[in-house]
């Protein structure tokens, strides 16, 4: 009778087998990650041309995730400004996040470098109490203005907010080392370009996921076409790369 029950056990292993193959399913293999969920809180200068879009939209043509986000950026704000108004504090205990990044202006002038400091340091903490990873997305300087006061500000923050550090201004320098006529400004030279977005955006791609620069010619951002030639792809992989291995001096957060 025991010798009769091998010849059934090896027809529902089979049976078992051909459902899971039919199904998709593997008890092995790669398995598709979920969402990467980034809240980003900052002003207009992530909010022109909107670069949570442009992460969303590398991270597609990478084929290697997928951004969720959520934006709380108003014009003319700095962190202190967000952290009163409610808004993105609200939307922090709204959902799950993986993530935060935060943003503020070059914050060179002294109050505004205070500012940065105190709100980066309270949003972080923040944002650990809900599970999420925070970020400080450094911005570049004005135009004509110099990029060390801007890294200053921002690595020091960073430092005092044990915040990740997401250096686009950094990225920005790198790349007008390279080819000083990049058109990375927009008309008011103080916002981005669509070019400086995407730079920025894949600066902040890369430092999200850990991963090194991949910069596709070709992106849909909001449904439409983004192209920029190869030269520049292979520009600003290497500007951002440079950016996200470098190494920031960060002094005292006391204003």
């Amino acid at each position: 009778m025991g010798s009769r029950q091998h010849p059934l056990r090896w027809l529902v292993a089979v049976a078992l087998l051909t459902v899971a193959v039919a199904s998709g399913w593997s008890g092995y293999g790669p398995q598709r990650d979920p969402p990467l969920r980034v809240l980003f809180i900052g002003n207009s200068q992530t909010s022109t041309n909107d670069l949570p879009a442009f992460v969303a939209a590398i991270a597609r043509a990478r084929s290697d995730g997928n951004v969720e986000y959520k934006t709380i950026a108003p014009s003319s704000v700095t962190l202190e400004n967000n952290w009163f108004d409610g808004r993105a504090i609200k939307a922090l205990g709204d959902a799950r996040w993986d993530a935060v990044v935060m943003q503020q202006g070059p914050s060179v002038v002294p109050e505004n470098r205070t500012r940065l400091c105190v709100y980066s340091r309270l949003f972080a903490d923040a944002a650990r109490r809900k599970q999420a990873r925070p970020y400080l997305m450094m911005v570049w300087p004005r135009s004509h203005s110099g990029i060390a006061p801007v890294i200053d500000a921002y690595a020091s923050a960073a430092r005092n907010a044990r915040a990740t550090l997401l250096p686009a201004g950094a990225a920005w320098a790198a790349a007008w080392r390279r080819n000083p006529n990049l058109p990375l400004y927009a008309f008011d030279g103080i916002h981005p370009s669509p070019l400086g977005t995407y730079l920025a955006a894949l600066v902040v791609y890369s430092g999200l996921t850990e991963t090194a620069p991949v910069a596709p010619t070709q992106l849909t951002v909001s449904r439409k076409r983004f192209t920029i030639p190869a030269d520049v792809a292979d520009l600003f992989r290497d500007s951002a790369a440079e950016a996200l291995h470098g190494r920031f001096p960060a002094s005292s957060c006391a204003a």
